[in-house]
This record gives structure tokens, C-alpha cells and sequence, in this order.
């Protein structure tokens, strides 16, 4: 009889933060509600647990050199923000040494209120129809001053709007690219509520990456991703894949979830779903108010974990205690867009090749 799992600590209550997007909020009293047990900002004593000590291979470089100077420079005289910055991403110094950033659209206020996020939850004050111009004219003069060869593009949930920002997500990218034709652009986008017409618009944008990251195995989203739904999410993997484009997904370990989950969720991605690439990463608790760290995962582990990803079929797995959605992500597309580019080339050369003949032919006989 195979003995079973070690039992797991339960996560502690989440953090505080009012609920912005609640999914129940158009249903009548439920029966039975576990919402105090799980969610601990519904009255009674807050709870705030203590921060871990990081371990001695937690420890971010100072980020530095001339391209990340540069950067920084332009982003200074021109007032632009990066995720990059507002998250305090250790890996800040090395992408934007290599042309790499992140940015975020569609506001500040996120109308979700997931336990490892520190994005501010409420209901967004603004709507801004000129923020993919205005967005493709920032990034044009990061392309210009500081070399920016790689964009990722990620965004709060709105899921108060009918297409939950869709079509601004969608002009971005167009906008973008007219601005700076040379750069390559990756989306790291939310669910948008299983909407397809929303997904379909983000779609035929043409994003050389489409990055949705499904964050924890399925028994940790209640705690870690309440107002989100796991077979949801990798519908949609599965829907950007079978449109052609070159999918990804990200997952952070050390959150309360066991090994065997992690490896039973890469079997899932690749069976339903043939994602092309996966990062796997270590949470850090953001402040006392978010959800608390259960483990910290030895680096070893990752390794394990990116030897499992790759023998299930994942083109490229990047698994570390500092790995990020965006980490590499300039090396992701210079191996797999690249690649698939230079085969629709081919394929098309082909093609043209077999047109001459057969017009060749024709005329020989008449």
C-alpha cells in the first residue's frame, strides 16, 4: 500500500485587503460559508504571521552595467514605470542589461484579491482608450535610448469591464509594434473570465509569446487565487495554443503545495493543453499581510523540477528560487518564435518552389 502524502500545513488565513472583484457578490446567502476560515477579512482578530528568514541562496545581485543604467536613465527623464521596479524583481539588473522589461496596463487597482499579490484591490477609478498610444511611445523611446529589445506586457484583472480590458490589451500590442517594428512582444494576460471574444481579440494581435500563468496546483486556489478557476485557465492555454501561437505558463512553489501536485499539474499542462514553456519559482511573502511562505525550496529541487518538465515535453523550463514569469524571456523567443518563423519561411519557399514546377509543367504540355 503506498504510504501517503506528509501532511502539508494548512495556509494561514489571507491577508486583509477588502475584496475588490467578489464572484459571489450577485448570489443569494449561501448555506454553509467558509469565507472566515479562508479568507480572515471578514471581521474578528487580523492575523499576521512572521516573516521567514531567507535562506543564503536568496540573495539578489545589485543590479548594475552600463545597459541597465541606461534604462534606468530613460525611465527617470521621462517619468515611465516598469513592473520590474514596482515589484522590486531581483532579476531587474540582468534583463534590462539585455533590452528586457515588464509593464503593466489597465491601471493599478486589480478587481481580484489573490493571497500572494500586492497589487492594491478595489474597483478601478480610470479607463484610459489612449493608453495604447500613449504606452507605444514610451516603449518607442525605451527602444530608441536604452536598447529595449524584448517588451513583456502584463496587466491588473478588470473584471468589470464587458471585455475585461481586451481590446485596449489588443491595440497595445498593434500600437506597439507600429511603434517598434524590431521588438519582440510577449502578453502576460488574465482569464478574462473565460470570455473567448476577449481571448479572440488578444489572439489576432499576434503576440510572439502568450503567457498566462496558472500561480499554484488546484487544491491551493481558494487561499491563493479565490476569484479564479484552474480548468478555466488552462482552457485557455490550450485555446492560444491550437490559435498557433507559442504558450506559457508560470507557477510559484513554496506556497503549501507538494511535489507530487507540482509534477501532477506539468502532466495536465502538457496533456490538455501543449504549453510550450513553464517557470517555476519561489514565493516570497510580500508583506505580513499576505500569505505566509511554507517552505523554501532548496535549489537542488528546482533542478528536479526542470528535468521532470523537460522529459514531459516542455520545449524550455526555467525552475529556480529566483526564476520570474519574464526571466530569459528574450531567450525563449530568440529559441522557439525564432525557430517557428524560420520553418513557416521555409515551408513557404517550399510551397513556392512546387507552384513554379506545376506552372512549368503545365506550360511544357500545351
Amino acid at each position: 500500500m503506498t504510504p501517503p502524502h506528509p501532511t502539508t500545513p494548512a495556509a494561514a488565513p489571507r491577508h486583509p485587503r477588502p475584496l475588490g472583484g467578489d464572484p459571489t457578490r450577485r448570489l443569494g446567502k449561501p448555506l454553509v460559508s467558509l469565507g472566515a476560515m479562508v479568507l480572515n477579512n471578514a471581521g474578528g482578530a487580523v492575523q499576521t504571521p512572521s516573516l521567514k528568514r531567507k535562506p543564503r541562496w536568496l540573495r539578489a545581485k545589485v543590479p548594475g552595467g552600463p545597459g541597465y543604467h541606461r534604462l534606468r536613465g530613460i525611465l527617470s527623464e521621462h517619468g515611465l514605470h516598469t513592473v520590474c521596479e514596482e515589484a522590486g524583481c531581483p532579476n531587474m539588473g540582468e534583463c534590462w542589461a539585455r533590452g528586457v522589461a515588464t509593464i503593466m496596463i489597465l491601471g493599478d487597482t486589480c478587481t481580484r484579491s489573490c493571497g500572494f499579490c500586492n497589487v492594491k484591490t478595489g474597483r478601478p477609478p480610470v479607463y484610459d482608450e489612449d493608453e495604447p498610444r500613449r504606452v507605444a511611445e514610451s516603449i518607442r523611446l525605451m527602444a530608441e535610448g536604452a536598447g529595449l529589445r524584448h517588451l513583456v506586457i502584463t496587466s491588473v484583472n478588470r473584471d468589470e469591464l464587458p471585455d475585461g480590458g481586451a481590446a485596449i490589451w489588443a491595440e497595445t500590442v498593434r500600437r506597439t509594434r507600429q511603434a517598434c517594428p524590431g521588438l519582440s512582444i510577449e502578453v502576460l494576460i488574465p482569464d478574462f473570465l473565460g470570455d473567448r471574444e476577449a481571448l479572440r481579440q488578444v489572439i489576432e494581435a499576434k503576440p510572439e509569446i502568450l503567457n498566462h500563468n496558472l500561480e499554484t496546483v488546484p487544491r491551493m486556489y481558494p487561499v491563493v487565487r479565490p476569484q479564479a478557476k484552474f480548468d478555466r485557465s488552462v482552457d485557455l492555454l490550450a485555446r492560444c495554443k491550437e490559435a498557433g501561437l507559442v504558450t506559457k505558463t508560470g507557477i510559484m512553489v513554496g506556497i503549501g503545495e507538494r511535489d507530487d501536485e507540482v509534477l501532477d499539474l506539468m502532466d495536465t499542462v502538457r496533456e490538455r493543453a501543449a504549453t510550450d514553456i513553464l517557470t517555476i519559482g519561489q514565493y516570497l511573502q510580500p508583506t505580513r499581510r499576505h500569505l505566509p511562505v511554507a517552505r523554501f525550496v532548496e535549489p537542488e529541487r528546482f533542478d528536479r523540477f526542470r528535468e521532470e518538465g523537460l522529459a514531459r515535453g516542455f520545449e524550455v523550463v526555467e525552475s529556480g528560487p529566483m526564476v520570474r514569469s519574464s526571466y530569459h524571456a528574450d531567450m525563449q523567443v530568440d529559441r522557439l518564435v525564432g525557430r517557428e518563423k524560420a520553418s513557416y519561411e521555409r515551408l513557404q519557399r517550399l510551397l513556392g518552389g512546387a507552384r513554379e514546377s506545376r506552372g512549368s509543367g503545365a506550360d511544357t504540355i500545351s
